[in-house]
């Protein structure tokens, strides 16, 4: 009280108690924080058909095992509770999965008002689910009428919703339905880079979105080299079936365009027919148009075929043995775009349910078709070919990282989501270069002297060069470029290129089909029937084209140069030795044998002198760098080389660029001979119009500006009057080489189009 005195010992006292209450708020503190932390995080998996299903099991897997982290509830709705689609909820008992509720939400009708009211009685049935559940998290999957349900619900209940695989592109309804339930959703887990992106553009928070990679390729790429996959072909298609001897086929309708997706599901049944080998087809799934594709299949008698195996549903460990060692799939299955590439199974897309998908080189598209020949034609390009693993969806460890994701969590977050919308002033375009700069190529060329590596961008920047000696043994050859394309891929990192595969330019006729060099040049030792493709794409994980340098000069204008949307060009190299490539129609020619556009050995006289291939005559004998510089050592040795104002080293080697000098200076004999040169080259370019007559005719290499000239001349001299007026230009890209083989990767990484 006011006036008196203060007691110390009443003060000692209220210190005390103080004291006493400040450790008993924190012991209170400590162990709510221990129950916090023994509380575990009660996770809801919904699947609603056989395919989500395998996407959702690995994760399921994972939940299951941390028992201590994770309580899993696991709900079953869809198809899978539909005898026509195989009761497919069975497999997940068999996986041992207790299934808290089965809701039968699908209202038969197999058309688009069906799929609207199954939409509704699913949304009629979950609330009750959902409430007595009390989820912290519910897994939704993909693209989904019953998944857009699932989101819709629990949006509306305050319930934490984590997407998986949103942000990709296809072709259909399910496009809209898949971004609709990115819009609902609160977190992803997405498979690709491109699909982050996606969602970013989408205004979903960077933050709350994890590139996981696809869960299913957890498995497939620890299980599918099983020793029993025999046995599981046997199973599924009879004993007399052998490994890449049968074809997988699924083939689903597209809701927004439902007769002609039926029309192609025709046309591929027949194409089948005639193509004479054993298939196994699976039902289509439950969308509108589906019991259309069935009377058609059972109009066919595909069930009662001897060539055919006709199943509702496949286990997901023997589906993946048997999509693994089959010659080829076709259909427009999610699996065949996304899954089979990680086997390098060739597959046929056909339609548009896939369109905008990410696909490796294994996927040959056939968009639309008005009779079967165009498939069966697909099949025998595809049938039995082996294409590099692709892992676009994913190296193996989606689930340990979504399960990760899913602990940082943090619950006492506000549950609004909150979109990052962009700045109206940022200007888009500066976005999309920057996008397009980052994707890049790793490109080979290999030379006679040197070996060079380069990252390349979209654009056809020169990002990084790398340069050594060619060694001269295949085995230390192959060791260098993995070496140097090892030392790119890590650069490219701190670089921010993505690199999406590996172009490689050599000398030597080449099979590009299969990556083989067939027969090199004598520049090259030891490189003739080898194999560039295998040990390239088995070390570095990437696809891998190769083409020879002719070939990859020609891709390199069409791309970055001067052909540039010329749709007929002939590019011709003029360095050590003459090569080129042909563009007709847009495409670049190889024959039949992959000798079309060896250019340098056009005859241009019977008696001429030898060439390096054996013959005579070539326009190689006469125009190249190596011929070029024979005749100036022959001039040298007469001492008919060297004139006033002219100087030679003895130490220097004499070649083309002396010769050149000495014309220049007005030596009539390296005149003439250069005259025979440009004449010689001149007249195989004037072979080269009356054969294929292109619009334009490039000259790249080292000599090309010294034959520009001569080149004009002859076709104005030699040429018939309606090629006389063709354009000849000279190249004004500096690595025509290592650009042709970016451009391979390049044009055809992402899709193929048939």
């Amino acid at each position: 009280m006011p006036g008196h005195a203060r007691n110390p010992h009443s003060v000692q006292v209220r210190n005390t108690h103080e004291l006493y209450y400040l450790r008993t708020q924190q012991a209170q503190g400590k162990m709510e924080r221990s129950e916090k932390s023994l509380k575990r995080l009660r996770v809801c998996v919904a699947t609603c058909n056989r395919a989500d299903y395998s996407k959702l099991a690995p994760i399921m897997f994972g939940i299951k095992s941390q028992p201590e982290i994770f309580d899993l509830d696991v709900v079953v709705l869809g198809s899978h509770l539909i005898d026509d689609y195989g009761n497919t909820f069975r497999m997940i008992e068999q996986d041992e999965f207790d299934i808290g509720s089965k809701l039968h939400t699908i209202v038969r009708g197999e058309d688009e008002a069906a799929m609207v009211e199954s939409v509704g009685l699913a949304l009629v049935k979950l609330p009750d689910v959902l409430q007595r559940l009390a989820p912290d998290i519910l897994l939704v999957h993909g693209d989904r009428f019953d998944a857009l349900a699932l989101a819709t619900a629990a949006a509306l209940m305050n319930i934490r919703i984590l997407h998986l695989e949103g942000g990709e592109v296809s072709g259909t309804i399910d496009d809209s339905i898949r971004h609709a339930i990115s819009k609902l959703a609160h977190y992803h887990a997405v498979c690709t880079r491109s699909a982050e992106r996606h969602l970013i553009s989408m205004c979903e928070d960077h933050s709350r979105i994890l590139l996981a990679g696809c869960p299913s390729y957890d498995k497939l790429l620890s299980a599918y080299k099983r020793d029993d996959y025999t046995d599981i072909i046997k199973s599924w298609l009879g004993d007399d079936v052998k490994e890449q001897n049968y074809i997988v086929a699924l083939q689903h309708p597209v809701t927004t365009d439902i007769k002609n997706s039926i029309k192609i599901y025709d046309l591929m049944l027949d194409a089948l027919i005639s193509f004479n080998k054993k298939t196994l087809i699976l039902f289509p799934n439950i969308d509108a148009g589906s019991k259309e594709m069935v009377r058609v299949m059972r109009r066919k008698g595909i069930e009662q075929h001897p060539n055919f195996r006709a199943v509702k549903h496949v286990p997901f460990d023997q589906f993946i043995q048997l999509v693994a060692h089959a010659g080829c799939m076709i259909g427009n299955s999610s699996c065949g775009v996304r899954e089979a590439g990680a086997f390098g199974t060739p597959v046929i897309n056909l339609g548009t349910r896939q369109t905008g998908r990410e696909t490796g080189e294994n996927v040959l598209h056939v968009r639309d078709a008005d009779t079967h020949n165009k498939i069966y034609h697909a099949l025998e390009l595809q049938f039995g070919k082996r294409y590099p693993c692709s892992k676009i969806y994913g190296d193996g460890n989606a689930v340990q990282r979504i399960l990760k994701f899913m602990q940082s969590i943090d619950l006492s977050e506000p549950l609004q989501k909150k979109f990052c919308f962009p700045q109206v002033k940022e200007c888009i375009s500066q976005d999309i270069d920057h996008i397009l700069e980052t994707q890049s190529a790793l490109a080979v060329d290999l030379g006679g002297t040197n070996l060079r590596v380069a990252i390349v961008s979209m654009k056809g920047k020169v990002v990084k060069k790398y340069i050594q000696l060619n060694p001269k043994t295949f085995e230390e050859r192959i060791e260098l470029i993995l070496t140097m394309c090892k030392q790119a891929m890590a650069d490219a990192v701190h670089l921010n290129c993505r690199i999406l595969g590996v172009g490689v330019s050599t000398g030597g006729r080449v099979n590009p089909q299969d990556g083989i060099v067939l027969h090199s040049t004598k520049l090259i030792n030891e490189w003739s029937s080898v194999d560039i493709r295998t040990p390239l794409s088995s070390a570095l994980h990437l696809p891998v084209w190769v083409d020879n340098d002719g070939n990859c000069a020609a891709l390199a204008e069409r791309k970055f140069g001067h052909g540039k949307g010329v749709e007929n060009f002939v590019t011709i190299i003029t360095g050590t030795g003459i090569g080129g490539g042909i563009i007709q129609h847009n495409e670049l020619i190889h024959g039949n044998t992959f000798c079309a556009a060896e250019l340098g050995h056009i005859v241009v006289s019977l008696e001429g002198p030898e060439c390096m291939c054996g013959g005579h005559g070539c326009i190689e004998a006469y125009s190249s760098g190596l011929a070029l510089q024979k005749e100036a050592k022959r001039l040298h040795d007469e001492d008919l080389l060297i004139v006033e104002g002219m100087t030679v080293n003895n130490k220097e080697q004499v070649n083309a660029v002396h010769l050149i000098s000495a014309a220049r200076l007005g030596n009539s004999k390296a005149e003439s001979v250069l005259h025979t040169a440009g004449t010689a080259l001149g007249l195989g370019i004037v072979n080269i119009l009356h054969m294929v007559n292109p619009s334009l005719v490039i000259l790249s290499g080292v000599l090309a500006a010294h034959y520009e000239n001569p080149v004009r001349q002859v076709i104005s001299q030699r040429a018939l009057v309606s090629a006389q007026e063709t354009k000849v230009m000279v190249s004004e890209l500096e690595d025509p080489a290592l650009l042709g083989a970016a451009s391979m990767v390049l044009d055809y990484t992402t899709r193929r189009t048939y």
